[in-house]
């Protein structure tokens, strides 16, 4: 598996390979972002989540892949550092906003930043219509916040500084991105990368949630369990995929594809959060989408 991914890397069938994995991402993100609102709160769901998926990931870590080089743990730790920021910026952000409000906001600053740093780190260049692709993908993106912004009916009196960490945590997503792809690109084996990312990822935010975990209820703390192990599942799947997505592929272009999340997490606040759309929501999202096919045919 590993020689076969690597063997992809710089060629017209891995950047395919990306570019579905990037879409895979898309969807589980959405997902993922969901998770995190709902009756235990976006702190205490984070913190189960984080737990789960970094004892699931030991066993990997320690007698499956091979051991990560010497160079790799300073790597880790910035990781480290940019994820935990990132998610502690996040959950506040959720504490104070409607999810279909937060959520574009987050994902549409996101790819502007990566592609610019992608631009400096990978040498990494777009041409014009990629350009104008990411241009109306972002400005779906900030229409969808916008529209979702003047409707929606809950959180108002929180929505300013919600908005305002949803653009920090925007800057977060680009940075954690394009290090991730450098991080992943710095080992030989990306499953090394992979295991110990989400290992160590996991240590810090159920201590930083520890004081939200305690105010579950104890009837409550087996469902909470329960959705923490379906949160790092959902989380290997999205996470794991943009990551080896960028291994193999353009770093710019799996980050803008990935925001396509934008239109899966509409989908499932209308279907599962019980959050109204309409016909110009529909519009917008279809520019997203559009955007995205763009960058990719113009690639």
């Amino acid at each position: 598996m590993t020689e076969w991914l690597i063997s992809l890397q710089g060629t017209a069938e891995g950047r395919q390979t990306a570019l579905w994995l990037a879409l895979l991402a898309a969807l589980f993100h959405a997902v993922f972002g969901a998770l995190q609102k709902g009756r235990f709160g976006p702190w205490a769901t984070r913190g189960a989540i984080d737990a789960a998926y970094c004892v699931i990931a030991a066993p990997f870590a320690f007698f499956v892949v091979p051991w990560p080089e010497p160079h790799m743990w300073l790597i880790f730790a910035g990781a480290l550092v940019l994820h935990t920021s990132y998610k502690i910026l996040q959950a506040m952000a959720y504490q104070r906003g409607a999810y279909t409000v937060v959520y574009p906001v987050v994902r549409g600053t996101g790819p502007l930043f990566a592609v610019l740093v992608a631009l400096v780190v990978f040498n990494e260049s777009f041409s014009l219509g990629q350009w104008l692709g990411l241009g109306l993908l972002v400005a779906g993106i900030f229409g969808l916040a916008a529209y979702n912004l003047r409707h929606v009916t809950v959180d108002r009196d929180t929505l300013v500084p919600a908005l305002g960490l949803a653009f920090l945590t925007g800057i977060f997503v680009a940075a954690y991105t394009t290090y991730d792809a450098y991080g992943i690109r710095a080992t030989a084996d990306p499953f090394t990368f992979l295991a110990w990312f989400f290992l160590l990822d996991g240590l810090l935010m159920p201590l930083v949630a520890l004081p939200h975990l305690r105010r579950v209820a104890r009837a409550d703390v087996l469902a909470l369990m329960g959705k923490g192990v379906l949160g790092a599942m959902v989380a290997y799947i999205s996470f794991g995929s943009i990551l080896l997505a960028t291994r193999i592929g353009n770093v710019g272009e799996a980050a803008v594809l990935r925001e396509t999340s934008t239109v899966f997490a509409a989908a499932i606040g209308w279907f599962i959060l019980g959050e109204s759309t309409g016909p110009r929501r529909v519009a917008l999202m279809g520019m997203i989408a559009a955007g995205a096919v763009i960058v990719k045919l113009a690639g």
